[in-house]
C-alpha cells in the first residue's frame, strides 16, 4: 500500500501519524495542509490504492517556480523526523464500498510501522448537535482504549470535552446510545477499527457547516496544538502560537479565480 519515494523504506517507529477524515467542509484535509505547509514537511512516499478516486495535480505546497510543476496525487505521505511526525494527506473521495477496506489496510500499515499513535482530524455537521453541545465548545475528542491511560490525564488538564454518545436512531426514543458522527466520513470506521485492533488513536473534530471552512481548519490545528505543541507557544499562554500557521500556495484558488474585470 505504501510506496516510498526513495530506495529504502523510512523508519517511522515511534512517530505520530496525523491524517484527515474526508468529512464535512474538508476541515481535516485543510488542517493537514496547514501542518504540512507550516512545518515544511518532506514528501516521503504515497499510497498506491484502488480505494480512492484517482487524481493528479500540481504541487499544492509550491514555494517557487522550480517546485511548482511537481505532481501530487490522491494520497501522499509527508514526514518531519525532528518532531517525530508523519502526515498522510487525502485529496479525493472514496470509491463506493471501498472506505472500510482502506481503513483496514491503513491501520495494518500503521501497526507494521510501529507508529506511536494516530491522530485523526475530522468534522461533523453542526446542525446535528443536541442542546448540550450547542451550549458548549464546538470541539470534541475520542480516544481508543489503548491510548486512554497514557494521555487521559494530559487531555483532562486541557479541559477538553469528549464526544457524547447519542441515540443510534434519533427518531426512536428507546433506541440504544452510541457514538454518532454525522458528516464525519470514515471517522467512525477508523475509530471502530482502532478499538478492535488496539491502535493508539485519538479523534479530534469540530462541529461545522459547509462554506468557507478555513477558520474551522485554523481552529482545529490550534486545538491539536494545545496538546501536541507542534508550534511552541510564546509566553505563558498555551493557545498562543509562536509562529503563524502558513497557508499553502494552492489555497489562493480554493474558491476558483476572481471575477473577470469585464463584468464591471
Amino acid at each position: 500500500m505504501f510506496v516510498p519515494y526513495g530506495e529504502s523504506v523510512p523508519d517511522l517507529a515511534g512517530f505520530t501519524l496525523l491524517m484527515p477524515a474526508v468529512s464535512v467542509g474538508n476541515v481535516g484535509q485543510l488542517a493537514i495542509d496547514l501542518i504540512i505547509s507550516t512545518l515544511n514537511m518532506c514528501k516521503i512516499g504515497y499510497f498506491y490504492t484502488d480505494c480512492l478516486v484517482p487524481m493528479v495535480g500540481n504541487n499544492p505546497y509550491a514555494t517557487s517556480e522550480e517546485n511548482l510543476t511537481e505532481l501530487s496525487i490522491n494520497a501522499e505521505v509527508y514526514s518531519l523526523p525532528s518532531k517525530k511526525l508523519v502526515a498522510l494527506q487525502l485529496r479525493s473521495i472514496f470509491i463506493k464500498y471501498k472506505s472500510k477496506p482502506f481503513c483496514e489496510k491503513l491501520l495494518s500499515w500503521v501497526k507494521s510501522c510501529n507508529c506511536a499513535k494516530v491522530v485523526i482530524l475530522s468534522s461533523s455537521h453542526s446542525y446535528h448537535r443536541n442542546d448540550l453541545q450547542l451550549r458548549s465548545t464546538p470541539f470534541r475528542y475520542l480516544l481508543t482504549p489503548s491510548l486512554q491511560k497514557s494521555v487521559q490525564n494530559k487531555i483532562k488538564s486541557l479541559n477538553w470535552e469528549e464526544m457524547e454518545k447519542s441515540q443510534c436512531i434519533p427518531e426512536i426514543h428507546d433506541s440504544e446510545f452510541c457514538i454518532r458522527i454525522p458528516g464525519g466520513g470514515i471517522t467512525k470506521t477508523l475509530y471502530g477499527e482502532g478499538c478492535l485492533k488496539e491502535i493508539p488513536m485519538v479523534i479530534l473534530l469540530k462541529f461545522v457547516s459547509e462554506g468557507d471552512n478555513i477558520p474551522d481548519a485554523l481552529g482545529l490545528v490550534e486545538y491539536l496544538n494545545e496538546w501536541l505543541q507542534i508550534i511552541k507557544p510564546c509566553g505563558d499562554d498555551p493557545t498562543a502560537s509562536a509562529l503563524p500557521w502558513k497557508m499553502p500556495s494552492s489555497w489562493r484558488l480554493l474558491f476558483g479565480s476572481g471575477l473577470p474585470p469585464v463584468l464591471f
